[in-house]
């Protein structure tokens, strides 16, 4: 009889093995999150003289705004995950102080994408905090921006250094919600009009970011 147990119950053990292989076979590196952000340009300028005027420090400004994001993660180790944050272009606002009193000079759009690897610092642990650091790519496009009739330009790209700090809270094994803050640090582009430099708008944006986000 007891026999006839120990095999059943390595029987049961055996089945339960084969199960947690198939599960495991099922799981993956790879995680998804969707969610906003919420951007703040530093908005930083050079003074600047145009139109017979003197324009003072920080005159430029473009708009804060919240924006949409898709994350898609690769889990290399429990504690070194690799992040790429990705939007479409996005439009922006921009306004010039000083003497024009906030004048509106018109729109351009961009496409920032990021690519940061993060240090999980209790992987598998309900709230994980982590910190994480790499590059972002800027590409700016459909530049609109005129001020008294002249057409004004901006340089089309700009790479800096992207530093987070956050945190996942895992709902279950699949669900967890993220919240982190971002700054991309230098995020700059020469002003123009006719060829000539005017000055250079310094954005370097912090971004605060609330998504949920799918492990695989």
């Amino acid at each position: 009889m007891n026999t006839i147990r120990l095999a059943a119950a390595a029987g049961v053990v055996a089945g339960l093995a084969s199960v947690s292989g198939v599960v495991a076979a099922q799981e993956t590196p790879w995680s998804v999150r969707v969610g906003a952000i919420d951007l703040h340009p530093a908005n930083k300028s050079d003074a600047f003289s145009a139109l017979g005027l003197n324009f003072p420090s920080d005159a430029v400004h473009v708009n804060n705004k919240v924006i949409p994001e898709v994350d898609v993660f690769y889990t290399f180790t429990p504690n070194i995950v690799a992040e790429l944050v990705l939007t479409y272009p996005q439009k922006q606002e921009v306004t010039l102080g000083g003497p024009t009193n906030g004048a509106d000079l018109g729109s351009f759009k961009h496409l920032p994408p990021s690519l940061l690897a993060q240090y999980h610092f209790l992987p598998g642990q309900t709230f994980d905090a982590y910190v994480g650091a790499g590059v972002n790519f800027t590409w700016i496009s459909s530049v609109h921006l005129s001020v008294a009739g002249d057409q004004l330009d901006l340089k089309k790209t700009s790479f800096g250094v992207a530093l987070e700090v956050g945190g996942d809270y895992n709902i279950d094994k699949r669900w967890f919600v993220d919240a982190n803050v971002k700054l991309i640090t230098p995020l700059q582009s020469d002003v123009s009009v006719g060829g000539t430099k005017l000055t250079t708008a310094k954005l370097d944006p912090l971004l605060y970011s609330l998504g949920v986000g799918y492990h695989f």
